[in-house]
């Protein structure tokens, strides 16, 4: 087997990289401190707290670096600002899509859906068809980009109406929900590809 080298990424691209990891991770520990204070008693409520102030504290930290860091090269704002103009995208999937997907606008819809593992898989064998699944893929992009759309489809002009029939139509809500993952990765990988911004009728 001779695998092809991966291109190391630049130093501060990896610090953005890392920086979201850290961020993710505090956002866990925030989640966790919440469920406590809700199950212990109030003599423990203080100390849980103060925790949940230092973890929002470094949070506010950490939005400021990833801020300075973008914000220090053109092509990279260019970039956030151009994900961002797309309804239901923030600053975090943004960044994440920034550091973690540079390949975005540079594959076709199929091979980057398939990248991020939100492509169906089949498992048909003969005339047995069986359900389609989703696998592998650059888990901290799906992540992300999972969070974001629980949000979108909430208020998302396209998205939303596109989740609510597939439900309606009896789809699981989480395979509607990939499919939304999926028709929002997919107009997001056509406007870098296209350098143009949000339309509405790119859906």
């Amino acid at each position: 087997m001779k695998p092809t080298f991966t291109q190391l990424k630049p130093a501060k691209l990896r610090q953005v990289s890392d920086l979201l990891t850290v961020r993710s991770q505090c956002l866990e520990m925030s989640t966790m401190q919440k469920n406590r204070l809700k199950r212990m008693p109030k003599t423990v409520h203080k100390p849980i707290a103060n925790v949940l102030k230092a973890i929002k504290k470094e949070l506010d930290s950490i939005d400021r670096q990833l801020t300075k860091l973008i914000s220090a090269i053109p092509q990279w704002q260019a970039r956030v600002d151009q994900l961002i103009s797309a309804k239901g995208v923030g600053k975090v999937l943004a960044y994440t899509l920034l550091s973690d997907l540079p390949e975005l606008g540079h594959l076709n819809r199929k091979q980057i859906a398939a990248l991020v593992g939100i492509a169906p898989m089949n498992r048909d064998s003969g005339k047995y068809e069986g359900k389609r699944f989703i696998r592998g893929g650059r888990h901290k992009v799906r992540t992300v980009l999972f969070v974001s759309m629980m949000s979108a489809i909430q208020c998302h002009p396209k998205l939303k109406p596109a989740y609510e029939r597939m439900v309606a139509a009896g789809k699981p809500k989480k395979v509607a929900l990939v499919a939304c993952m999926r028709k929002q990765l997919i107009i997001l990988n056509t406007m870098v590809r296209n350098g143009t911004m949000w339309d509405e009728n790119m859906v």
